[in-house]
């Protein structure tokens, strides 16, 4: 059990990176989360943290380390819930990350929420690519999979690409016919937060080529900011379906060169592996496939 206590004290010390804080989640004095962490190394013989009067790291064997003990407190917990009532309610709070398109994925947080009240989320609305482990999220939603063999993956549904403008900006400079009249056009780029690439036009075939011939007149790194210039009538822009769908419908923007689009993309659910999933992200895993691309 001390042993377990040890790993538990760990395992706090690699979130929040603080002996200090730690102490006052588990109810310690940090002195006494010092002396566990000693401890912890003693019977190990190795480093777990590099630490400082500045800042408090892993060690490459405090990181390997920390992977397994994720594992052994996730199972630990998922055997508890499973002999006592507290299985019979999902419970507890659930840490996410997932992309900043709220339009789509906040309706279905806000139902799971009203389902499942005894359940928190912490949800991190980020673009970046976040570490699953060295961050302690429970489970992240991404528009693609991520190459990771020690997370498990669901596909929660796929989506269109489409190349947008306002009509405004089409009655002013025209509607392109063929993707070489792109060339003649203002477009509005997307950045990736994580790589600092622009995403790419999925333009049919060669018209590929196209891509770098292409005048930039902004560049966004978050979806919602590039709709809104789109909107103004700054350009042409590509977004995804679900993200103009209503601005479509409203007229508020047209669809440019349909049928010279070559694919869309997916959305993706990851968590880390585990022979149990604990019933709190169960029920969340099976709500969001069930429900984040369901036609009402």
């Amino acid at each position: 059990m001390d042993n377990l206590s040890g790993i538990g004290v760990f395992v706090q010390v690699a979130n929040t990176r603080s002996f200090t804080e730690s102490g006052r989640l588990l109810g310690i004095s940090s002195s006494a989360v010092g002396k566990s962490i000693a401890r912890l190394e003693q019977r190990l013989g190795i480093r777990l943290l590099h630490r400082s009067t500045r800042s408090m790291t892993l060690t490459a064997e405090g990181q390997r380390f920390l992977e397994r003990c994720r594992r052994v407190l996730c199972e630990l917990e998922a055997a508890q819930l499973e002999l006592s009532s507290a299985a019979l309610g999902p419970s507890g709070r659930l840490r996410i990350s997932m992309p900043r398109v709220g339009e789509l994925v906040m309706p279905v947080l806000i139902d799971f929420m009203q389902r499942y009240p005894q359940i928190e989320l912490d949800i991190d609305l980020s673009n970046r690519m976040v570490d699953v482990f060295e961050e302690g999220f429970d489970a992240v939603i991404r528009t693609g999979p991520m190459q990771d063999s020690r997370l498990t993956a669901r596909q929660l549904g796929s989506f269109a690409q489409q190349l947008v403008a306002s009509p405004d900006y089409l009655h002013s400079h025209g509607t392109p016919q063929q993707p070489a009249d792109l060339l003649e056009h203002a477009c509005l780029m997307y950045r990736f937060h994580a790589s600092g690439k622009l995403d790419r036009w999925p333009l049919r075939g060669a018209n590929a080529e196209l891509e770098g011939a292409l005048r930039q007149r902004v560049i966004c790194n978050t979806l919602d900011s590039l709709l809104r210039v789109t909107r103004s009538g700054l350009g042409i822009a590509c977004l995804p379906d679900f993200l103009i769908a209503e601005d479509i419908a409203a007229g508020r923007l047209r669809p440019v060169l349909a049928d010279h689009m070559e694919h869309g993309g997916a959305f993706w659910m990851l968590w880390p592996n585990s022979k149990y999933a604990l019933p709190k992200l169960r029920v969340f895993i099976d709500h969001m496939s069930t429900t984040l691309f369901s036609k009402p």
